[in-house]
């Protein structure tokens, strides 16, 4: 019977590691795609204005911005979150999205 309860509560562990890490892997993609946006916007003042404005989204997200360049009016940024799926253990989510203008027509 002890066994069977200690197999239980592992489990139970395991699944609650795997879920943070999976909500850690979604606030780094929404802070990516949101701090993208945010910069996109800025784009055309330069490098320094897109991407502090991107990092301004990023923090409030729950993120820290690790890489951002500008490409035309494209901004591109890669954003990591710190994530603690079992205590004393802390790992990173990263996520990198793009934003920009579009190029051609839709259809």
């Amino acid at each position: 019977m002890l066994a069977v309860g200690l197999v239980l509560v592992a489990a139970g562990i395991a699944g609650a590691a795997i879920g943070a890490a999976r909500t850690g892997r979604h606030v780094a993609r929404t802070a990516a795609d949101l701090g993208a946006l945010a910069g996109a916007v800025r784009a055309v003042e330069g490098r320094e204005a897109a991407c502090g404005r991107a990092a301004q989204f990023v923090a409030a997200n729950g993120g820290r911005l690790t890489s951002c360049h500008l490409q035309g009016l494209d901004i591109v940024i890669e954003v990591e979150v710190a994530v603690t799926p079992l205590p004393g253990l802390t790992r990173r989510a990263t996520a990198a999205a793009r934003a920009g203008p579009i190029t051609a027509p839709a259809g």
